[in-house]
């Protein structure tokens, strides 16, 4: 009965997303992507395609708010209910600051104004905000309580963090890295540290976009065996990278990006002691940093404990974190507005590929500066 129920519920998801959401499928041309409808609640629903129109619009809203000073409502006159059974800094200040620059109206809803399938029914509350919103953003503990909320909603449904997965967070690491490098196709990322929710959206991006991915986690921490069997498949299909190993080092060398996240997440403070014990060896130095591409650098969603990231590499020009946390709202915005509105972004599209001829050139360059 419980195989029935399932195949039901996926069912009905597929088939909402197919007629209410102008669902795509397979490969489509960067100008004819049509995102407006669409819900938002893994990386594993879009393709490369679909993921580049959000980093290119992102951009162009950057350049024309932040660096011109313009205003652009795109979204005046629409509002966002945001749903956070978890609290979270930037989530929150990206969403609210961000729909409000673009003249909208953020609603925050705290676990006492709205619980999620407790004083009301999942299935109620997805109607009652589809008639008082344009769009939710759910910062949730459980995927299964996004997905029951999609389903029943009739305005696109944002992740804004799951159990399972954190896609907003892996947008904005795209869009610093593109914004860093130039372009995404051909940089190694390594992850180091435990197979979260980030690694798991990273898993059903990178590949699509050319990026190889090493992950490195300690015995028992491994990602979700049927997310890594997705990422597998991904991997094989476009032809880039993925390995998974115990060893930091192993995992940082020639790699261009390091990454890590808190070892001890929310709901898990009591396995802290444990946890801290288990992950001995795995904070990233320079001493990782040694063996990695010359031009690496480092990511962290935040916030950061001392233990995952020492001060030296953390805090040096090769960390972009701060930059990472401002572009939490900036792709926030660029995706708010290409699942809104038909917007075209002002700014040339984005290189995705960078020349290999001037990669080689800047990394020599740079090694060179290294040895001196």
């Amino acid at each position: 009965m419980f195989a029935f129920k399932n195949r039901i519920y996926f069912s009905l998801k597929f088939a909402k997303c197919c007629q209410s959401r102008n669902f795509r499928v397979g490969k489509a041309a960067l100008d004819s992507v049509n995102l407006e409808g669409r819900s938002f609640l893994t990386l594993k629903d879009f393709n490369a395609e679909e993921i580049k129109p959000i980093l290119w619009v992102s951009a162009d809203l950057k350049h024309r708010i932040k660096h011109r000073g313009e205003y652009v409502p795109l979204l005046q006159g629409k509002s966002i209910a945001m749903i956070f059974e978890k609290r979270s800094t930037r989530t929150r200040m990206a969403t609210e600051t961000g729909f409000s620059l673009l003249g909208g109206h953020p609603c925050f809803l705290t676990p006492q104004d709205i619980h999620l399938g407790v004083n009301e029914s999942t299935t109620d509350t997805a109607r009652v905000l589809s008639g008082l919103a344009d769009v939710v953003l759910a910062r949730v503990y459980s995927h299964s309580s996004l997905e029951h909320l999609d389903i029943d909603a009739s305005i696109p449904v944002i992740n804004g963090l799951s159990d399972l997965y954190h896609p907003i967070q892996v947008l904005a690491d795209l869009s610093t890295l593109q914004e860093h490098y130039g372009s995404l196709k051909g940089l190694t990322l390594a992850w180091i540290g435990d197979g979260n929710n980030v690694l798991h959206s990273f898993m059903m991006s990178l590949a699509k976009l050319g990026v190889n991915l090493k992950v490195a986690t300690p015995k028992g921490y491994e990602p979700d065996a049927n997310v890594t069997q997705e990422a597998q498949l991904l991997s094989k299909q476009f032809g880039t990278k993925l390995q998974f190993l115990m060893d930091p080092m192993e995992a940082a060398r020639h790699s261009s990006v390091l990454v890590t996240d808190t070892w001890v997440s929310m709901g898990q403070e009591e396995e802290k002691k444990k946890r801290l014990k288990d992950f001995h060896g795995y904070q990233i130095t320079m001493q990782t940093g040694s063996v990695a591409a010359p031009d690496w650098t480092f990511l962290h969603c935040l916030p950061r404990k001392a233990e995952e990231v020492d001060d030296e590499v953390f805090y040096s020009p090769r960390s972009l974190v701060f930059t990472e946390a401002e572009n939490h709202k900036w792709t926030i915005m660029g995706l708010m507005v290409c699942i809104l509105t038909d917007y075209t972004p002002q700014i040339p599209k984005l290189k995705f590929k960078k020349n290999m001829w001037e990669k080689d050139i800047k990394n020599r360059i740079l090694s060179s500066v290294c040895h001196l």
